[in-house]
């Protein structure tokens, strides 16, 4: 039996497995980060922290001459999003219902999956991640509210990223909004998006975790994503309407390249102080 206690819920197999389908469901849709980022594991529930190569001096031993230092690592961050369920509507899928409510799992996998890719997109200081729009917010290009202008945008990211010495493929990424709005705007009878398309040769990133959108490069090397658990689902408790469980992950970020992304800003973006550099 591992931590997450799924033999002990009041679960038979077949819920289970519309559980688990309608998370995986949820998370293939909403998670972005993972389509633009170098994915590392899983390494397992006990992986704890990743090295980066560096140290710092500290105080030596007590009554010592001799000479120390602190490695440093990007501690892994555990996120958990709870949810509940309840025992009739539990048993009307193992009587076979084909319309069960599940939408508390699809919220909370929703939530998770969102979490995780705005700390990537924008950082989570209490973490130790410092995201990829936050480090580059000084270098950022103003998006606008005019979606005719968003060709122009995007190609004024991908000067600076080639200015910067930095090759592609390269991707772009919009919010919920912006990629919403984008789909529908026309310039002349001709779709706006599609003047898009043709300057970026990678894809076009449906992402509810972003705020504003970022361009960014595709080549690899520039971002490193490393999971530890990834998601997965695990009992807390139960009572006689209801069994409360959650959706639980663990992972960390790392920023190499800080110069290989370039974000677009909106009047309502929010602009974050960037986190010291590892």
């Amino acid at each position: 039996m591992n931590h997450l206690l799924r033999d002990l819920a009041p679960i038979p197999t077949e819920v289970w497995a519309e559980i688990d389908r309608e998370v995986t469901r949820t998370l293939k849709t909403t998670l972005a980060a993972r389509k633009l980022v170098d994915f590392i594991g899983p390494k397992g529930w006990t992986k704890s922290a990743v090295g980066i190569g560096r140290s710092t001096p500290i105080a030596p031993p007590p009554e010592s001459e001799v000479q120390a230092r602190l490695r440093q690592a990007l501690p892994l961050v555990e996120l958990r999003a709870p949810f509940e369920l309840a025992r009739d509507e539990i048993e009307a899928i193992e009587r076979g219902a084909k319309n069960p409510d599940l939408d508390p799992v699809i919220d909370a996998a929703r939530e998770i999956a969102i979490a995780e890719d705005h700390a990537i997109f924008h950082g989570y200081p209490a973490a130790g991640i410092q995201g990829i729009c936050e480090a580059q917010a000084a270098s950022s290009v103003n998006l606008g509210d005019d979606y005719e202008t968003y060709p122009v945008a995007v190609a004024t990211a991908l000067n600076r990223l080639r200015g910067e010495g930095v090759g592609g493929p390269y991707a772009l990424a919009l919010s919920e909004r912006r990629y919403a709005d984008l789909l529908e705007s026309t310039k002349g009878g001709y779709p706006v998006v599609e003047h898009v398309r043709r300057l970026v040769d990678g894809p076009l990133v449906w992402a509810p975790g972003l705020e504003g959108g970022v361009v960014l490069s595709l080549r690899g090397g520039d971002f490193e994503l490393t999971v530890g658990q990834d998601f997965s689902i695990g009992y807390l408790d139960h009572d006689s309407e209801r069994v409360r469980l959650y959706i639980e992950e663990s992972f960390t970020f790392w920023l190499l390249s800080p110069q290989a992304a370039v974000p677009l800003t909106t009047p309502a973006t929010v602009q974050r102080p960037a986190a010291k550099k590892r």
